[in-house]
């Protein structure tokens, strides 16, 4: 494989095999970040407990701390970034099939749903934090490169920690 290029292929069973660069990793936590924040947000505005609308804004409030960190560190990567000549293309391919709206639901999704009730958009985080920490462990697994494991195992942390808050106040109400 060239130096600098990413790979992704199926393998025997199907499933996505990556090889990110560092900038790679931060565009797909960012994506992972701001599907949450989006959903949290929304979410916050329709449930009618105190508690849980309390939580949902509180975890929209850490995925946008959790953006501006990942932003930073991108900006910092710019020069990088530049003068690399490997095409975004892999990234692209891979954000949209395996990432966009298969975490957490896209806007239109979770309004489909029909929330009913604060218990449901509970239930409905707690599985998106759960196809999160899916996400990030399979990634996990599949890098070999310690710059781009440390990423993912840091959004792995965060996401695990909305994980226990959620289910928390879910065993509360």
């Amino acid at each position: 494989m060239e130096k600098g290029k990413s790979e992704i292929s199926a393998g025997k069973t199907g499933a996505v095999r990556a090889s990110f660069q560092c900038v790679d990793a931060i565009e797909i936590s960012l994506c992972i970040e701001k599907e949450g924040l989006l959903f949290y947000e929304s979410v916050g505005k329709r449930v009618q407990d105190p508690q849980v609308r309390e939580m949902f804004f509180r975890l929209a409030g850490e995925e946008r701390e959790h953006i501006q960190i990942l932003q930073e560190k991108a900006r910092f990567l710019q020069p990088v970034i530049v003068s690399r000549t490997r095409s975004k293309e892999y990234l692209q391919q891979f954000i949209g099939e395996e990432l966009k709206g298969k975490i957490f639901p896209a806007g239109k999704d979770f309004s489909a749903q029909n929330i009913h009730s604060d218990k449901q958009a509970l239930e409905l985080g707690i599985e998106s934090e759960k196809r999160s920490i899916e996400m990030l462990q399979g990634l996990l697994e599949k890098e070999r490169k310690l710059d781009v494991k440390v990423i993912f195992s840091h959004l792995l942390v965060e996401e695990k920690k909305h994980l226990s808050l959620l289910e928390d106040l879910k065993k509360q109400l």
